[in-house]
């Protein structure tokens, strides 16, 4: 597979992992940028030993740790994809939007060791492809995952 049909299979991955480390903007677009290149010099290397999706989401979010560790900072942007279950009337668009605003910024307010496991699991990925992507156990996994849950619940008052 070469690297245009990676960024075509894996470009949404990338934008919203990067989302879940950096704001909007310049910090995010060059995030997105910096995957990329990682995600092309480490491709020659990949051996098949996991999925690649496993493999280019271990990528993003050590480019997105790195970016943590430049910028000095602890709290990014997370955003849900809008496509997904989108409604065409615009009152419930807006009440789905603040709904999934609320949830952004609560998320940005979790430590990384638990909102990792999270957006990783947003992403649909099961307790073992995170515990591959972030060399956990999948135990640690559920425990993390619960600890986020509980988290988000405190931070949003118990809303569902």
């Amino acid at each position: 597979m070469n690297l245009d049909d990676l960024l075509q299979e894996y470009g949404a991955t990338i934008r919203r992992v990067a989302a879940s480390y950096a704001p909007p903007g310049a910090a995010r677009e060059d995030l997105e940028q910096d995957i990329a290149f990682a995600v092309m010099r480490a491709a020659p290397a990949f051996r098949g030993e996991a999925a690649m999706s496993t493999y280019i989401y271990r990528i993003a979010h050590n480019c997105g740790i790195d970016a943590l560790k430049k910028r000095d900072e602890n709290v990014v942007e997370f955003k849900h994809d809008l496509h997904r279950g989108a409604s065409h009337n615009p009152e419930d668009s807006t009440l789905k939007n603040e709904r999934r605003e609320r949830l952004a910024a609560a998320i940005r307010q979790l430590p990384l060791s638990i909102r990792q496991p999270l957006v990783l699991r947003l992403e649909g990925l099961s307790y073992k492809e995170i515990a591959e992507i972030l060399d956990l156990t999948t135990s640690n996994v559920g425990v993390r995952l619960h600890r986020a849950k509980d988290a988000l619940k405190t931070q949003l008052g118990g809303a569902k």
